[in-house]
């Protein structure tokens, strides 16, 4: 009987010895290296990356209205860039960069 118990201990000590690192990893861990704020997303401004000119932009009314421009200069229906395929979007961001803004964009 002694046996017994000493098997089931040993192997609910190895399930665990092994589960504990696993366990661990699968946690997130806390950035000090200030690239947290570089991911953050606000519902008002999603960054939207164009992968053709490796750069990131805000998406905001500014570029809605941008999208709008694009879709009516391409006689295009009006819907939603998340909801374009990668070549539409690529086309976008393609004369969206020879459309910049008065900023300097």
């Amino acid at each position: 009987m002694h046996r017994s118990y000493r098997f089931l201990f040993s192997a609910l000590f190895l399930t665990a010895a092994l589960a504990i690192p696993s366990a661990m990893t699968a946690t997130p861990r806390h950035q000090d290296n200030g690239r947290q704020e570089e991911h953050h997303r606000d519902d008002d401004h999603n960054r939207v990356y164009d992968r053709d000119h490796k750069d990131y932009h805000n998406w905001d009314d500014n570029e809605n209205r941008a999208w709008g421009q694009f879709l009516t200069e391409n006689h295009r229906e009006s819907h939603e860039y998340a909801k374009s395929n990668k070549k539409e979007q690529s086309k976008y961001w393609n004369w969206r960069h020879s459309h910049p803004d008065h900023d300097g964009r």
